[in-house]
């Protein structure tokens, strides 16, 4: 279950992320879901507004090298997954 909370400040957060600009580069394919009862799997984001709400906390990074996870957001539900083998797997 990947219940999101974005945080200000990197020394908060569990996880630093960044967003890349093509789906062969990224980590994880994401798919943005709008109820929190589908975000079922590491692939399906809700991004929650308060921090007890949160399954994990990200940082999103500016640069590339920083980050701990690559992400892409997908278009389609059916699209999210795992795009490579990660340490992070099942624990989003």
């Amino acid at each position: 279950m990947a219940k999101i909370f974005v945080v200000e400040k990197e020394r908060n957060a569990d996880l630093k992320v960044f967003r890349v600009a093509k789906e062969r580069e990224a980590d994880l394919l994401v798919y943005e879901v709008k109820k929190d009862r589908d975000a079922k799997s590491d692939a399906l984001w809700f991004f929650v507004s308060k921090e007890r709400e949160a399954s994990i906390k990200i940082f999103w990074t500016t640069k590339e090298r920083d980050a701990n996870l690559k992400v892409f957001f997908v278009e389609k539900d059916r699209l999210a997954k795992w795009n490579k083998s990660h340490t992070w797997t099942n624990r989003l």
